[in-house]
């Protein structure tokens, strides 16, 4: 075995061979840059968005510092300490961000994986499919997005796996975060158009026996790995159930209508004890919003904002209420503390997710304590366990950063340049807008 030195040795000597790697031959590491000098942004508001609600959420007239891809501090301006060597920018009445993170992404490759094979497809894996730094995510760049979760679509009720990733590099390796991101769920309201005989009855039944079977091989893999059983036999269409398990990972749901929504928590939280969020969670979904906290169910609204007022729709879904009602804002509402937004792109464009945001405040969204700042960042990061990585400006996180002229649930608010892990991505003072 490799004694301590030795490995210690070892990693210095692949962290190097890593950072001159991640350079093009004889171009010089920028500040804030990993292997470069360190970074200082002045600015207006830091919108720090810690996981914990009740620590302050901005420092006025702040100072962000960052270091080799990484957040070193946040401090107010009059009593900050800027290290020697540091480069310092002044982005006068801008205002600093962490990038935003987007759950319901469907424009990062080619959505070329066919997840209509099997009503339940757990092993399918989007992460075959990713184009990194595509067209679309060039322009969701632009609306501040860094971070997305690339997902199967919905034509099934198990569409297969996501995967997490950054929108601003070009190499698959180095835009990563975590494979599997997901694995994605979809209760109710697609299959039936195609596959025949399929009911909501049927639909039911079989993604709880695909759970039931997955738990099972979970637990199998766990005896095993404690000496307590022998080893399972491998089937991929399960590996994905070890890590939702160990909660390494979580079960992201289409789901919308009171009824299905009250199944996924039900079956999915309660039953099988598995993590899992809410994803577009409308058509009366929200008046389950007190159950989902008390389960520590998040739930991602979008893209649509409102229930609708056709009595055609109330009819169809038997909601329990009737009316306009914001979505986002019936969750906060019912008791939801942790509510985030999506875009489900293509179906609304990737860099109009600070819009849905909007619209959730536009429609009773309460964004006293920026709770659509939160939705917009730290929500969703905590949602999918990657709040210790990206989400928020304490230190330690991936400098993904946005500099933008104010709120940005406010659709007046323009990004103006946006870094991801230290290394500015987008920069409207050295080229065209995007969109």
């Amino acid at each position: 075995m490799m004694n301590r030195p030795i490995r210690a040795a070892a990693a210095l000597v692949c962290t190097a061979l890593l950072a001159s790697a991640s350079l093009p031959e004889n171009e010089t590491a920028l500040a804030g840059e990993v292997g470069g000098p360190g970074l200082a942004i002045k600015c207006a508001k830091a919108l720090v968005v810690p996981p914990d609600i009740e620590q302050p959420q901005v420092v006025n007239r702040a100072v962000v510092l960052v270091k080799d891809g990484k957040i070193v501090g946040v401090e107010p301006q009059r009593t900050a300490q800027i290290p020697d060597g540091y480069e310092t920018i002044d982005v006068g009445k801008n205002w600093v961000m962490p990038g935003i993170i987007e759950l319901h992404c469907h424009v990062g490759g080619t959505f070329s994986i066919n997840d209509m094979v099997y009503l339940t497809n757990p092993g399918l894996r989007a992460s075959t499919d990713v184009i990194p730094a595509n067209d679309s995510l060039k322009t969701a760049i632009a609306g501040g997005v860094t971070t997305v979760l690339y997902i199967p679509g919905s034509g099934t009720n198990i569409g297969g796996q996501g995967v997490l990733f950054k929108t601003g590099h070009e190499h698959y390796e180095d835009a990563l975060i975590r494979d599997p991101g997901s694995m994605k769920l979809a209760q109710w309201g697609n299959p039936e158009s195609w596959a025949m005989g399929v009911t909501m009855t049927f639909e039911h039944w079989n993604t709880r026996n695909t759970l039931r079977r997955g738990v099972a091989y979970a637990k199998a893999w766990e005896a095993f790995e404690n000496g307590t059983g022998p080893e399972p036999a491998r089937d991929i269409q399960l590996d994905i159930f070890r890590s939702l398990y160990k909660r390494e990972t979580t079960i992201s749901t289409h789901t919308q209508m009171y009824q299905v929504v009250l199944m996924t928590l039900t079956m999915v939280a309660e039953e099988m004890d598995l993590p899992v969020f809410l994803d577009h969670s409308t058509i009366g979904g929200w008046l389950l919003g007190g159950k989902a906290e008390e389960l520590g169910v998040n739930a991602i609204c979008g893209p649509r904002s409102v229930d609708t007022l056709s009595r055609g729709v109330i009819n169809w879904a038997r909601n329990k209420h009737e009316g306009m009602r914001g979505v986002a804002a019936g969750y906060q509402q019912t008791g939801n503390t942790n509510v985030g937004f999506n875009t489900d792109s293509p179906v609304i464009p990737q860099e109009t997710l600070q819009l849905q945001a909007a619209m959730g405040v536009h429609y009773g969204f309460d964004d006293s304590n920026l709770e659509a700042v939160r939705g917009l960042t730290i929500v969703p990061a905590m949602t999918v366990f990657i709040d210790d990585q990206v989400g928020c400006l304490l230190p330690g996180r991936d400098a993904d950063l946005l500099i933008i002229s104010g709120h940005p649930a406010d659709p007046r608010s323009s990004v103006e340049r946006v870094f991801i892990d230290g290394k500015s991505v987008y920069d409207t003072a050295d080229e065209p807008r995007r969109w």
